[in-house]
């Protein structure tokens, strides 16, 4: 079986019920018997370490850990984490001074750590992430599928037996190195233009500046208005996307939030709003202003802002399930959603365990 299946097939098995595990574990230890592998051996994991499969004892005399997993289960989802954490530590070194001359320096939590011999330091995969010293690892796996899934932190908090309040947590933690994580640059023709969602104060319990509302609630005018927060998204024919909150929509926040991702490099398509056209002409960049949306001109017909419009689209149907978004966490659900796009079929819960440690798809996906 291939790494990646393998890897794969490890994260269903959170989902299984009691009676599947049990007969999965029956199965495994058929095939073991079969082959003539001794009880020591097990299924080797990408950490290194070794996987027990049920190998002495059945699925049904297993004593049950914690909330119902055995103790197998347990040690295979251990062991994934691991896997995670040692292709982040290979690619990225030291997160102390970025060194490559690291050996194993045992296990503590669940976790391998290691040594770096270039500044002295030990370390794990989750060192000065925000992932560092959260707790319950073994339902990390669980929490990352529903995120993949977009539900709701109540029905998250459900999948992985944890408290509502412990989802929400996670769910921010796990956002908040894809918040970050954006292309350094784009390349070809590339599409910009701003949207704007509805200011939030979800979560604030005072000190309101306006009446509160229900369920999201509307704004009184669409557009550039002083309830709207600008969003502006910058999206290449490659499907790479950049996009950053707006504190004003001027030259000067545009220029801050697109300075080296557009250059004159580029081809600049936007629709003429009067602060994207004085950035782009202040940067030198060649620009075509899109005559309107879903119609580019006859004689330049991919020069158009369809696709940026349409991620607009699919940002704002994707995010109508949370019933407003505070505009406090705002970048974080844009990471989110630019994080889905980029992962596309590869969203599995290893790959979005290593976008949260710091590994995610811009740096692994995108040149």
């Amino acid at each position: 079986m291939e790494r990646a299946e393998f890897m794969h097939w490890l994260t269903g098995i959170g989902r299984l019920s009691a009676a599947q595990r049990r007969e999965a574990l029956e199965a495994l230890s058929k095939v073991k018997d079969a082959k003539g592998e001794d009880g020591g051996e097990g299924v080797a994991s990408g950490s290194g370490g070794s996987v027990g499969a049920g190998t002495r004892e059945s699925g049904a005399s297993l004593a049950k850990v914690g909330r119902g997993e055995e103790p197998s289960e347990r040690r295979v989802r251990e062991d994934a984490m691991g896997a995670v954490g040692h292709g982040k530590v290979e690619s990225l070194g030291c997160p102390h001074c970025t060194g490559r001359d690291i050996v194993a320096w045992g296990r503590a939590n669940a976790l391998a750590r290691y040594r770096c011999k270039s500044c002295g330091r030990t370390f794990n995969a989750l060192t000065k992430t925000p992932m560092a010293r959260l707790r319950k690892k073994e339902r990390w796996l669980d929490h990352a599928q529903a995120m993949i899934e977009g539900t709701s932190v109540a029905k998250a908090a459900e999948r992985c037996a944890v408290h509502p309040t412990t989802a929400f947590r996670w769910r921010h933690r796990f956002l908040g190195s894809a918040a970050l994580d954006k292309p350094k640059t784009l390349t070809g023709i590339v599409e910009a233009d701003e949207t704007f969602i509805l200011e939030s104060f979800k979560g604030r319990r005072s000190d309101l500046p306006r009446r509160p509302r229900k369920r999201g609630g509307k704004a009184r005018h669409p557009g550039l208005f002083f309830e709207n927060i600008a969003v502006l998204v910058a999206r290449d024919r490659e499907g790479a996307t950049f996009d950053a909150v707006l504190p004003n929509v001027d030259r000067a926040s545009i220029a801050e939030a697109l300075e080296g991702v557009v250059t004159p490099h580029n081809r600049f398509v936007c629709d003429g709003g009067k602060a994207i056209l004085a950035f782009a002409r202040r940067a030198n960049i060649p620009v075509h202003v899109a005559p309107a949306p879903g119609k580019p001109s006859p004689d330049a017909p991919d020069l158009h802002i369809n696709n940026v419009n349409a991620y607009h689209g699919r940002l704002k149907e994707w995010m109508r399930r949370f019933h407003g978004v505070a505009t406090k966490n705002l970048p974080n659900y844009l990471g989110w959603r630019r994080a889905l796009e980029a992962w596309g079929d590869q969203a599995t819960p290893p790959n979005w365990i290593l976008g949260a440690i710091g590994m995610g798809p811009y740096q692994q996906l995108t040149p």
